[in-house]
């Protein structure tokens, strides 16, 4: 083997091919991507209409340097992604991924306060969450909070303070929302004044908990509170849209739901629905117009920045995305998911708890419900849970480490926003099928 794995140790399935919510491997068999790869390929596979586009660009002209070249398609995608935006945000920073959004936000954030002051600032710490997740850059670690991602690379990391995160079902603070006023919110105004608000550029976080929590959402009043404390203070709200942003939940930004507008949006996976890498740093006319006044530069760079045939991908699925209703299709599908299934699901033995909006829900894994008990790590319970979906022909996204930074296990269901309802109940089936399977290999240990 010439490429270097993920992993030594296991084996992986042969990709061949992928057609709609579909993907074949090499032997032949089919299976439902229950997880749009990694909560990403939001269009699904084999869309002939995003290939074309690309095609066409990398004809014309795959790559120009954008310290010397702009580019129409550049312009035309960076308006399409504007078009769903929430109103107030006016420029589009493009990266290659999510990590590379997250990472050029938070200098944003550092160089906005700079420009603001001309040049003169103390204001470089962004508070992060723990167990949130914002990327595999050491500086974007930095701001994240999850044990399991940190722990090798700990001396490389300049780190930022945190806060607890919103986690109704195990509660940091063993309150019940609505009486425990928002403490999980409330909290980030008391670490502000502990570090300093002359120290703290920026607060960022997931408006649903992704990869680190599985599909956590944020209860209703918490995002209106952290936009009210960042104001207090002249701190940037970034919101990180990595994974929930581009129709996910049921809203074109997820933040949509609560009403708020951050001042940056860090976005990836859907944008170009994983048919080009490509990811991309939103800004409100009132960051640009402090970078347009100031010294009038960005201090960050990647050579594949903005290159043409990736802006050709995010234009051709902004189009699709945009004539199909995807993201009425993703609200849809959740209300049949809630409705339907949501129920069936939580009442199996070994689940604790069922989240998510729209086309984006995880299911934590516990050992004993009324205690909330979670499996042990060495038991990689959600590992094994993937491992028998596969078995049954369905995709999902496994977490661990969300209890207390090394136990609890949860997966994600997130399919491509294509689905309609005929394949969601294919899809369900199978997965309470995997569970009744899991369920009954659990009992026999």
């Amino acid at each position: 083997m010439s490429v270097f794995p993920r992993n030594f140790n296991k084996e992986f399935l042969h990709v061949s091919h992928g057609d709609g919510i579909y993907l074949y491997d090499t032997e032949g068999n089919c299976y439902i991507d229950g997880a749009s790869g990694a909560v990403s390929a939001n269009i699904g596979y084999g869309n002939k209409e995003i290939a074309k586009a690309i095609y066409e660009q990398i004809c014309k002209t795959s790559f120009a340097h954008g310290s010397i070249w702009d580019s129409e398609i550049n312009e035309i995608a960076a308006q399409k992604i504007l078009n769903i935006a929430p109103q107030n945000f006016s420029h589009v920073w493009f990266v290659n991924a999510g990590s590379e959004a997250t990472e050029a936000a938070i200098k944003m954030a550092h160089q906005y306060h700079l420009e603001k002051n001309k040049g003169v600032s103390e204001k470089c710490l962004v508070i992060g969450r723990e167990n949130g997740y914002h990327g595999s850059t050491l500086g974007t670690l930095g701001i994240g909070g999850n044990v399991n991602r940190r722990r090798l690379f700990m001396p490389m990391i300049l780190d930022h303070p945190k806060i607890e995160t919103h986690y109704c079902y195990r509660c940091p603070f063993n309150k019940e929302y609505p009486a425990c006023g928002l403490e999980c919110a409330t909290k980030l105004e008391e670490k502000i004044n502990r570090v300093g608000p002359q120290y703290i550029s920026a607060f960022i976080a997931e408006p649903v908990i992704g990869s680190t929590a599985g599909a956590v959402v944020a209860p209703d009043g918490y995002w209106q509170i952290v936009r009210d404390i960042c104001d207090k203070y002249d701190i940037l709200l970034i919101a990180d849209e990595v994974m929930t942003g581009v129709g996910r939940t049921g809203k074109n930004f997820c933040v949509d739901h609560w009403g708020v507008k951050p001042d940056i949006i860090a976005s990836a996976k859907g944008l170009a629905s994983c048919y080009f890498p490509v990811g991309a740093t939103l800004a409100t006319e009132k960051v640009a117009d402090v970078f347009a006044k100031g010294s009038g530069v960005f201090a960050h760079s990647h050579t594949f920045n903005g290159m043409p045939a990736a802006s050709a991908a995010v234009s051709a699925v902004m189009d699709f995305y945009v004539k199909n209703d995807l993201c009425g299709n993703a609200q849809k599908m959740g209300d049949i998911i809630e409705k339907k299934y949501a129920k069936s699901v939580a009442d199996c033995s070994f689940v604790g708890d069922f989240r998510g909006k729209g086309l984006m829900w995880g299911i934590e894994f516990v050992k004993d419900k009324d205690t909330k008990e979670p499996f042990a790590r060495k038991d990689e319970v959600s590992a094994k849970f993937r491992d028998c979906c596969l078995k049954k022909g369905f995709t999902v996204y496994p977490g661990t480490g969300m209890v207390d930074g090394i136990n609890g296990d949860n997966i994600i269901i997130a399919p491509p926003l294509t689905i309609n309802e005929e394949q969601l109940d294919e899809l369900f089936n199978r997965f309470i099928s995997a569970i009744n399977s899991f369920g009954i290999d659990l009992e026999s240990r």
